[in-house]
């Protein structure tokens, strides 16, 4: 079997026992198959909830908290907690576990941004396993992933990993919600997210309705876009996840062999970039870059709205609206100028040739 890179996430339904806490049997049996998977030569990360689920208890809480604080407090003391129990697991098997907690910000940074790239990929190469999840302590709310399903297909997007299984309690999506109907017929293939289960995903429909599938498909149709193959479904056995790259899981595939990868400077521009101003461009200039793949030149931009620095992002317009992002390779102020000869009917030949966004930073909307 060709060699595959993987990432696992392990919802909190997943590891934890009906009283809201870790559940250990529930965890060995995860860490058994990710050590089979790891066996058979696949690179893995894990991407695990559960630090609230550890930690809440230790607090005195009754229950799961849900307010801010109780969450962010459960999570500081569960964290630690969790990464116990996991490396005492997986010393089982020898394996050497890499608590990384992630923020949003890391990810909007570009900087940062590579540096995880960086740490995760040296990671794989010490054959050391990652054990992600998003640094609930410190996250504000209009920072966050949303939730870790999000967090696994950025994440499966940013390694480039060949496929993301998210592991849940109920096997896959179904065509009906399987708790109020019991017609509902499980999907066990989807070549690509429809318009249909984009509808559903955001609420107007009944197909997801149930154990969190919502944002599943949300965090799958995100992973699609970044070129990656995702399994949503359930399992037990140290073969589970064999089983599941194999094709022969209990849940449902979605992605085709066509996807491809997409690079690390397009996922950043495409997913995490903060937007400083916007481009305005001639037909000619909107069909080189959508249809033939080429990159912007002084020639075809007649409109520079907003203050930017080299290197910076901006939003390209056509003539009927957004078509893409890009990274500039030009400030606003050195733009204005170029449009200001032209429109003097000064000579630009100095810039024809100059790309103001290289065709390789710059994606599609």
């Amino acid at each position: 079997m060709e060699k595959k890179r993987i990432v696992v996430k392990i919802g909190s339904s997943s590891l934890t026992d009906t009283k809201g806490v870790i559940d250990q049997s529930k965890l060995s049996d995860h860490i058994a198959s990710i050590a089979n998977l790891r066996k058979k030569g696949h690179e893995v990360l894990l991407v695990s909830s559960g630090a609230v689920a550890a930690g809440f208890a230790k607090l005195g809480y009754p229950s799961r908290p849900v307010t801010l604080k109780g969450k962010q407090a459960a999570a500081a003391v569960g964290q630690s907690l969790l990464i116990q129990s996991y490396n005492e697991q997986l010393s089982k098997f020898g394996m050497i576990p890499a608590q990384v907690l992630i923020t949003r910000n890391d990810f909007s940074k570009r900087n940062r941004y590579r540096n995880a790239y960086s740490t995760l990929s040296e990671l794989l190469e010490r054959n050391i396993l990652p054990i992600i999840n998003e640094n609930d302590t410190v996250s504000v709310e209009e920072l966050t992933f949303g939730d870790n399903d999000m967090l696994s297909a950025l994440v499966s997007g940013l390694i480039h990993a060949d496929q993301l299984i998210i592991l849940t309690d109920i096997n896959g999506l179904y065509d009906k919600n399987p708790k109020d109907d019991p017609t509902a017929r499980r999907i066990a293939y989807l070549p690509e997210i429809t318009e249909e289960w984009k509808q559903a995903a955001k609420g107007s429909g009944s197909k997801v309705g149930t154990g969190g599938m919502k944002s599943k498909l949300i965090a799958a149709e995100t992973a699609l876009s970044l070129g990656v193959k995702v399994f949503i479904g359930k399992g037990t056995g140290e073969n589970k996840l064999i089983d599941i790259i194999e094709g022969k899981g209990d849940g449902t595939y979605i992605g085709s062999d066509a996807l491809t990868s997409i690079n690390s400077n397009r996922q950043w521009i495409s997913l995490h970039s903060t937007v400083q101003g916007s481009l305005y461009v001639d037909e000619g200039a909107e069909l080189a870059l959508v249809n033939k793949g080429s990159s912007l030149l002084p020639a075809g931009i007649y409109k520079v709205e907003g203050f930017f620095e080299k290197g910076n992002v901006v939003e390209v317009y056509g003539i009927n609206g957004i078509i893409g992002k890009g990274e500039v390779l030009y400030s606003s102020e050195e733009l204005k100028e170029i449009l200001a000869q032209k429109r003097e009917e000064q000579r630009i030949e100095k810039h024809s040739r100059l790309e103001v966004i290289h065709r390789d930073k710059w994606v599609k909307i």
